[in-house]
C-alpha cells in the first residue's frame, strides 16, 4: 500500500527494510491517482518472505468476509503487469502474457498466472467504473499455516495504512494484530 514501496516497483529501487532491489516497470511514471479503499475480503500472513528477511507474507483471501483496508492506484495495464511480474520474481517483459490477462479479466474473475505465491490475479470490484485488480496466492487463508510477519514488513504495511486511511498508530497496530491472529 505504501507509495514509497510502489515507487520501487515502478521506478526501481529497494524499499526500506527490504532485501530485494526491484528493476522497475517499463513505464516508470507514478500513478495518475490513488485512494484508500476497502476490499471485500480478508488479509492474512503465511509462508516466509525472502524480501523482508523472513516472517510471513501478506495474502488476500477474497472469499473470507472483510473488509480489508487497501490502497488503490490508477496505473496502466502495462504497469500493473510489470508490478505483478516483479512480485512473481519475473523481469517485466512486453511479451509477458500477464498484460493481456489483465486487460481481459472479467468482473469478479480470477486467473491463475502461475504456481507462485502472488500469481493469482483477482478482480476485486470497481472504483469510478475502473476495474480494481490485485494478485495473491491461489490458496485461501484456511489452506495454510499462518505465520508472523517481520518488523520491517509490518512497518511498510503500517506506512501504507497511514497514507491510505489516515489511521493512528494504535488503530494500525490493532488491525495488523487481528490479521496476524486470524
Amino acid at each position: 500500500m505504501s507509495r514509497e514501496r510502489l515507487a520501487c516497483y515502478l521506478q526501481g529501487g529497494r524499499p526500506p527494510g527490504a532485501q530485494v532491489t526491484y528493476r522497475g516497470a517499463r513505464d516508470p511514471s507514478m500513478p495518475r491517482a490513488e485512494a484508500g479503499v476497502d476490499l471485500p475480503g480478508s488479509l492474512y500472513f503465511a509462508g516466509e518472505s525472502r524480501v523482508w528477511g523472513g516472517g510471513g507474507m501478506a495474502f488476500y483471501d477474497h472469499d473470507v468476509p472483510g473488509p480489508t483496508p487497501a490502497k488503490a492506484y490508477l496505473v496502466t495495464a502495462g504497469q500493473f503487469a510489470d508490478i505483478a511480474a516483479q512480485e512473481m520474481h519475473r523481469i517485466p517483459d512486453p511479451e509477458d502474457p500477464i498484460e493481456e490477462i489483465v486487460v481481459g479479466l472479467e468482473k469478479n474473475a480470477r486467473h491463475r498466472a502461475g504456481p507462485g505465491h502472488y500469481e493469482t490475479l483477482i478482480d476485486v470490484g470497481r472504483r469510478e467504473g475502473t476495474p480494481m485488480l490485485t494478485f495473491t496466492a491461489p490458496h485461501g487463508s484456511a489452506a495454510v499455516e499462518h505465520t508472523v510477519p517481520s518488523t520491517p514488513y509490518l512497518s511498510m504495511l503500517s506506512n501504507g495504512l497511514r497514507e491510505a486511511h489516515g489511521w493512528t498508530a494504535d488503530t494500525i497496530e490493532t488491525h495488523l494484530r487481528s490479521c496476524i491472529a486470524a
